[in-house]
């Protein structure tokens, strides 16, 4: 068996949905196995055998050993010198082939891990974890072997450990991404441990071809990276299916089909079965495009040949206008029933026609009816004319009674009523009229009724120049004539008989008010009402009604205005009482913010940073600031990292009638030294005395037991500047500023407690899932692992240079304006979105750049008010840099006002992304447009750049924004950085060297 072949393993996986059973699939194209192989590989060794005395030769590194298993031969590689120190033994696979479009592929380990603690005292060095590096080339090297060509790509760390008399194999898969080469090689580094490695298999996944949605996508390979973690597939629609975009969706780098886009429909007439469209059998229809059923034809429609998109009307029935085409048909409504007219106990000219429904309604419920009135004479019949009124109408009605008045005495009247529905209108003229009641006549013979009389007259309100009135009418007597309306006149009392002048109103209502009336005058009043034939009910009797004097209404008025000038006052002294009490009750609730602008004898802290080295028993301080945890408290689950001390854990913590919280575990390996020991607890001595919000919180350590460990909380988004290089373009600078206010607010605590950091930078900066940013790393004594050049030595110890204010370099003057000097560094990484600082300028030339003034340039989209900001803690005088309080400051100013971040500081791409015009990094031409991209930490576009036919140099420099939006590049951090970056290619004067510009 080939073992960089092309071996294909299907993985079928089961996920319950809805009930069903559904069967996903991902492809696995092996690149090597080392337990298919069946054979000894010929991995390369470092360092070679070497001979010692008598002339014995000894392995000192890896070694392969031969096992037989149920009969069938394996190799197993394994390496244990733990008795040894500075072990550094490499194993390297043989020359693995890339896929060219396998820019990620996956590396399963089986291996197993002795318990440093089952070799006794003797074992200082000893590890439970190895190291897998890989490095890429373009050809086989063949036995050539160079460390310096390898990248880290993880620790590997045992989830069970294998101690005496008894064996756990471990299973670990990690990812190598980015991969740009025709192929690669992978290499395990032992620092000291008992390791033996029984399988290794790289394989890289693919999305398999499939239907999803109605729509086929081909199969296609899953790469990416962890910026790019999804890759877009068109895919076009099946036979008799439509969508209104192409469908998409995306392959996963787990090698899965998630996020459908643009679902395909069966067209009209057609249903989905089992990934494909179908007819509509006879006697189904299905009307649009889309994930319906085939229907069964509605009521009074015909049956149609298979496929049919609607179902029409049988003869006789139809459809309305507004009937949906899926609806069924309707037929006319028969006549309506019963029709009576009425004119009891109703007025003079006035009738009531009423009927019943229809019996059938064709099915519809939208009947409306109309009334045709005729009036007869000697045999002649004639329209009623515009002079007869309905009520409410005469066509249209939803009601079955209708009131008909101006009609006059001694004619006969005929009345047909009509049954309407909205399939009425839709009858051919040639076909029968639509339903209608059989003509009925009516003889009316309107008889007077007696007109209605005053029942009292009463006063409702009057005052010196007006009376409001009001009377009763008989109830009966306005039943039988419901229109009336009234005639009213008054006269002054105190006039003579002979003279009397009435004043008369001619009223609709049974009510009045009278004005313009002499004050403390008596005046008599009668009312008269008519029916609506003209016809009056007699006058009322005439009663005396007297209007207010002025005298009575000044008594009232100074009355009143006593009353409203004491409410007046009251509410005064009610709102000073208020006032007063609020006022006394915002300098009691003064918060922590308010500090900023007290007295400054109230911003003393309240208690002082105490240095742990102080106390002559280190002991003594870690007992003092750190809570003691027993370590069955404690669950370890996954190695997150590796310290200069042990490893780092992620783990659960869960104390006596506490909740489980997730913590991080720093731990002591065995064979340290006491001096090592006590360096270690020191940081928890530290941490143990801060409480704030955005300072990392110590839950506890473990001393009193043989394994040391400190416990902090768990920030599920780790440091900072990995974590805003993983979403690079995806925040705005309100949100960036937001996480710099948080850090600021962190310093500015430590500063008030005379604590200086020393080691301030975005790597030493904690995320968690709300994007809070808390300090942590407070003991200036970890190895910078990823950054050999981190740190300048110097006889007092390491600092880190590029974060490092000019005076603490020089004279080792570490204080509070040295971190601020800091803190701007870890601004201009926030706003650069983890962009390392000083690119990839030596220590050296870092030093001798700011000590000639020369400072960071402004990130790109960086606002104007927070890089003058980061100049102001970059003053070569400590005394004039801002203090953190004056920072944290500064910064709430700024998100209280979000367009200040509006005006965006100049931005230099030839400095700030240091790129020749049209060479590498060495100086010589870019000799593909993958170098180039790679030069930018951009190279997950190299395929899009290929499909798009932008192969070389110069075609990258005739492209466009809009043209490298087109390719696929849209995430607008990595869209302004190529663009930038095609700019400073452009400019053919630029150099490497920041100085020339």
């Amino acid at each position: 068996m080939e073992v960089s072949g092309g071996i294909r393993h299907l993985l079928f996986s089961y996920v319950l949905i809805n009930g069903i059973l559904i069967t996903l699939e991902a492809k696995e194209e092996v690149l090597l196995d080392m337990r298919a192989a069946g054979r000894e590989l010929g991995w390369l060794t470092w360092p070679p055998n070497v001979e010692r005395e008598g002339s014995q030769k000894s392995q000192v590194g890896w070694e392969v050993h031969q096992r037989t298993l149920n009969g069938s031969q394996f190799y197993t590689y394994q390496v244990c010198n733990v008795e040894e120190r500075e072990q550094d033994n490499w194993l390297r696979t043989t020359f693995i082939q890339r896929h060219p479009s396998a820019s990620r592929v996956f590396v399963e380990l089986k291996f197993i891990v002795r318990d440093c603690n089952s070799f006794g005292e003797g074992t200082l060095t000893c590890k439970e974890t190895f190291n897998l590096f890989t490095s890429e080339s373009d050809a086989d090297v063949g036995t050539t072997f160079r460390k310096g060509q390898f990248r880290k790509v993880a620790t590997i760390a045992p989830d069970e450990i294998t101690k005496r008399n008894e064996m756990h194999l471990n299973t670990e898969t990690r990812y190598v991404e980015n991969l740009s080469r025709k192929g690669f090689y992978l290499a395990f580094q032992d620092i000291g441990a008992c390791v033996a490695i029984f399988s290794v298999r790289v394989f890289y996944k693919t999305c398999p071809a499939t239907v999803k949605s109605l729509a086929v996508f081909p199969e296609t390979v899953a790469r990416g990276g962890e910026k790019q973690v999804l890759r877009e597939v068109s895919g076009t629609c099946v036979e008799n299916a439509e969508s209104e975009e192409q469908p998409r969706i995306y392959c996963t780098l787990d090698g899965e089909w998630v996020v459908p886009v643009g679902q395909c429909q069966c067209k009209p007439g057609f249903e989905e079965a089992e990934d494909s469209c179908r007819e509509c059998q006879p006697g189904f229809f299905k009307a649009d495009a889309s994930s319906s059923k085939c229907e069964p034809c509605p009521d009074n429609t015909q049956r149609l040949n298979p496929g049919a998109s609607f179902c029409p009307c049988m003869a006789g029935f139809y459809r309305a206008h507004t009937d949906p085409i899926t609806g069924p048909c309707s037929g006319l409504p028969s006549a309506p029933k019963d029709l009576e007219a009425t004119s009891n106990h109703l007025p003079a000219g006035k009738l009531l026609l009423s009927w019943n429904p229809p019996e059938y309604t064709g099915g519809r419920d939208d009947i409306t009816y109309s009334v045709l009135c005729q009036r007869c004479e000697s045999f002649e019949c004639k329209p009623c004319g515009e002079k007869i009124r309905y009520d409410p109408a005469s066509m249209g009605l939803t009601v079955t009674r209708v009131s008909v008045s101006e009609l006059d005495a001694h004619f006969n009247y005929t009345f047909t009523v009509e049954a309407h529905s909205g399939v009425s209108v839709l009858v051919n003229e040639a076909a029968p009229r639509t339903a209608r009641l059989s003509s009925t006549t009516l003889t009316t013979s309107l008889q007077h009724t007696d007109p209605p009389r005053i029942a009292s007259m009463r006063l409702v309100e009057r005052d010196s120049t007006s009376l409001s009135l009001s009377w009763d009418v008989s109830p009966r007597q306005l039943v039988q004539s419901p229109s009336v309306h009234y005639e009213l006149a008054y006269r002054k009392k105190d006039n003579k008989l002979d003279v009397t002048t009435y004043v008369v109103l001619k009223l609709e209502r049974s009510s009045v008010k009278i004005s313009d009336l002499a004050p403390g005058t008596a005046y008599l009043v009668k009312v008269q009402a008519f029916s609506s034939d003209g016809s009056s009910g007699g006058s009322s009797v005439e009663e005396q009604f007297e209007t207010l004097s002025d005298e009575h209404l000044n008594k009232t008025g100074v009355i009143l205005t006593s009353a409203v000038g004491g409410a007046i006052m009251l509410l005064l002294v009610i709102v000073i009482l208020v006032l007063c009490r609020r006022r006394s009750n915002s300098h009691a609730r003064q918060g922590p913010e308010d500090a900023y602008f007290s007295n400054p004898e109230q911003l003393k802290p309240l208690k002082t940073y105490v240095d742990p080295h102080t106390y002559e028993d280190p002991n003594i301080a870690v007992l003092k600031f750190a809570t003691e945890i027993h370590p069955s408290h404690i669950t370890k689950q996954k190695v997150i990292g590796a310290g200069e001390f042990g490893e780092v854990y992620r783990g659960i913590l869960k104390g006596p009638g506490r909740k489980e919280v997730a913590v991080a575990i720093k731990t002591l390996k065995p064979g340290y030294t006491e001096k090592q020991r006590q360096d270690f607890l020191s940081e928890a001595s530290i941490m143990g005395q801060f409480t704030h919000q955005n300072i990392i919180r110590l839950e506890g350590v473990v001393t009193k037991f043989k394994h040391a460990m400190i416990v902090t909380e768990y920030m599920e988004n780790g440091a900072l500047d990995r974590y805003l290089r993983d979403h690079d373009g995806e925040f705005t600078s309100y949100q960036l500023l937001g996480m710099l206010r948080g850090i600021a607010a962190g310093m500015k605590y430590l500063s008030e407690m005379s604590y200086v950091h020393r080691d301030l930078a975005a790597r030493n900066i904690l995320v968690n899932t709300t994007l809070e940013c808390k300090v942590s790393d407070f003991g200036l004594s970890r190895v910078l692992e990823d950054e050999p050049e981190g740190t300048y030595t110097t006889s007092g110890g390491k600092i880190p240079i590029r974060w490092t204010a000019p005076e603490a370099i020089a004279y080792r003057k570490f204080t509070s304006a040295s971190d601020v000097w800091s803190f701007g560094i870890v601004m201009w990484e926030v706003m650069a979105f983890g962009e390392r600082p000083y690119w990839d300028m030596s220590n050296h030339e870092v030093m001798k750049a700011i000590n000639e003034a020369f400072r960071l340039p402004a990130p790109m989209d960086c606002p104007s008010a927070v890089y003058q900001l980061m100049l102001q803690c970059w003053l070569q005088d400590r005394s004039k840099r801002p203090r953190f309080g004056d920072i944290v400051s500064l910064l709430d100013k700024l998100l209280r006002s979000p367009d200040s971040l509006k005006t965006i500081a100049d931005f230099d791409p030839r400095v700030s992304i240091r790129l020749p015009s049209t060479s590498g990094s060495d100086g010589s031409p870019f000799r593909s447009v993958s170098e180039w991209l790679e030069s930018i930490k951009m190279n997950q576009y190299v395929e899009n750049f290929t499909l798009a036919g932008v192969i070389s140099m110069d075609q990258v420099l005739q492209m466009k924004t809009e043209d490298i939006r087109k390719i696929g590049v849209r995430l607008p951090g990595h869209l302004k950085r190529i663009a930038y970056s095609i700019l400073g290619l452009k400019d053919q004067t630029s150099t490497l060297s920041v100085f020339a510009v």
